[in-house]
């Protein structure tokens, strides 16, 4: 169990899984940077971290709603959690672009429902993906696997900022062109430098070693 000291935003999950880099830039080095990416997704996100209610007939809606849980060590804020009639509970959460692989989206998701769950102490068997571009949700169960998955990446994700290590940068023509701290990470040019470093370090080494 962690203490309320310990306890890391449900953010640092998706940056973790997203780029180590920049989770560590973030999370350890406290960088931030904005671009067009970051302001549409604060946008999108200004209505579900409002804090309000709203009511419709069959189901009551909560923004903005503050969570935590011990057993993972995170904390942070629900988009919106709907409640049902009928006693069910689903974990909304808002995203400016479009589904995407990798499973980062469904961690954060999954890691919100637990830290609910724990709060409740009844169970949340699923939630939604809402994405800006395709105006559409997509369901998300949480079922074992995922369940598995977001636990064990928050026990990575806490020995990792533990550890207090930057990476070393690595151009990635799919993530770093969308990335808002490419301006201060430098990929190209700091991943040359880096890759320069790294074989005259390991040309020393062989050489002391003979």
């Amino acid at each position: 169990m962690f203490s309320d000291e310990d306890l890391l935003p449900l953010s640092a999950l998706q940056h973790f899984l997203f780029c180590e880099r920049q989770c560590a830039l973030i999370h350890i080095e406290q960088v931030w940077m904005e671009n067009l990416y970051t302001i549409e997704g604060e946008l999108l996100h200004k209505r579900a971290h409002s804090g309000s209610h709203e009511g419709r007939p069959g189901k009551r809606t909560e923004f903005g709603m503050p969570v935590r849980s011990l057993e993972l060590g995170l904390s942070g804020k629900t988009d919106a959690v709907e409640y049902g009639a009928d006693g069910s509970v689903l974990v909304v959460e808002y995203k400016r672009g479009r589904s995407k692989a990798g499973g980062a989206d469904e961690v954060q998701l999954c890691a919100q429902a637990l830290c609910l769950e724990e709060m409740r102490g009844e169970a949340i068997g699923e939630g939604a993906l809402y994405y800006g571009k395709t105006r559409r949700r997509k369901a998300v169960p949480f079922d074992s696997q995922l369940r598995e998955r977001t636990r064990s990446t928050a026990i990575r994700l806490h020995e990792f900022v533990r550890a207090g290590r930057t990476p070393l940068p690595v151009y990635s023509t799919a993530k770093c062109p969308r990335c808002s701290l490419l301006g201060f990470c430098m990929p190209k040019r700091l991943g040359k430098a880096s890759s320069v470093d790294l074989y005259f370090s390991r040309m020393l080494k062989e050489e002391a070693a003979e």
